[in-house]
């Protein structure tokens, strides 16, 4: 998306200063994310990359509202759904946005057939008058991801797993969502069938105008998909921008270690690639303390020098 289209249009999801914690006990509670804002505008592919136990799936979760944020503010579509919601705002929330889970097995129920699965938000929102509608609805979405009609009347263990994707994604449109998370949705598939779910979704998103929050850690994959970046570790955004303005100048240590660490298909550059390690203990720099920068339309967030020795005495 360029930079005219994001002045004139207003963000379809706006994330603010969001912040989840869980307390593991009295003494000790895990802050797996702190402080992290982005938007994402209709249309647009936003990807968040970092390695795993970043935080990535839990922003997801959160602003899905599979869990309730500790801090900050989350609006979507007009709808501030950081707080309570209103039924009204609850109704709309789960029929314009939807998820795709990592795990494309342990997301299904194994006991209903893929009609039941697909059709169940159907039945929940009552948006079918009759059993043949209902029917026609899920026939059609199933043509949408490519899967034949008598795939209606299978279990999930009777799919492979590229299959078991597909139906997840059918689960998801079937409502029709503004906004989906794909939350590391191609992980568990083989590399053939990753370009495959991948392809589907972009296809899905020329021919419907949803928006994706795209949550993965093969760098290759968010730079195919994504329209812009956000690199996050230990819970922090540590830098966002367009995905040529990440790929092509990284200001982050940490983004340009794993930028780095990208294989290159040819053998002469691969064998002089340098690989660079962050170590954030030893960076110099603290999260905690940083404060935001705009540097040539991407974002970042450092401290000095003098804020991080205070900081550590």
């Amino acid at each position: 998306m360029s930079d005219m289209n994001e002045k004139n249009t207003n963000p379809l999801l706006t994330v603010e200063g969001l912040s989840q914690h869980f307390r593991v006990s009295s003494q000790y509670t895990v802050k797996a994310v702190e402080n992290v804002s982005f938007n994402i505008y209709p249309g647009e592919t936003y990807g968040l990359v970092g390695e795993s136990g970043s935080g990535k799936s839990t922003i997801g979760r959160s602003v899905i509202r599979l869990y309730n944020p500790t801090n900050g503010k989350i609006v979507f579509d007009g709808d501030d759904i950081s707080g309570k919601m209103s039924a009204a705002t609850k109704e709309k929330l789960r029929t314009n946005m939807q998820m795709i889970f990592q795990d494309p097995m342990a997301s299904l129920n194994p006991r209903k057939k893929v009609g039941e699965i697909i059709g169940e938000g159907v039945d929940i929102h009552h948006l079918a008058a009759t059993k043949a509608q209902r029917e026609e609805m899920i026939q059609k979405i199933l043509a949408k991801v490519g899967l034949a009609p008598e795939h209606i009347d299978r279990y999930p263990h009777q799919f492979s797993g590229g299959q078991r994707q597909r139906v997840g994604i059918a689960r998801a449109l079937i409502l029709n969502p503004k906004l989906i998370i794909a939350d590391e949705c191609i992980s568990a598939l083989d590399v053939s069938i990753q370009a495959q779910v991948v392809n589907l979704l972009k296809d899905i998103q020329k021919e419907t105008g949803a928006s994706y929050l795209f949550i993965a850690h093969d760098l290759s994959m968010v730079k195919y998909i994504s329209d812009r970046i956000g690199v996050l570790h230990l819970g922090h955004l540590l830098e966002t921008g367009t995905t040529d303005e990440i790929f092509a100048r990284p200001i982050h240590p940490y983004t340009k270690s794993l930028m780095s660490a990208i294989p290159r298909p040819n053998p002469v550059v691969e064998k002089n690639r340098e690989i660079l390690t962050y170590d954030y203990r030893k960076s110099g720099i603290h999260y905690e303390l940083g404060t935001p920068h705009h540097v040539s339309g991407a974002h970042y967030v450092t401290c000095t020098d003098d804020e991080f020795e205070a900081w550590t005495r």
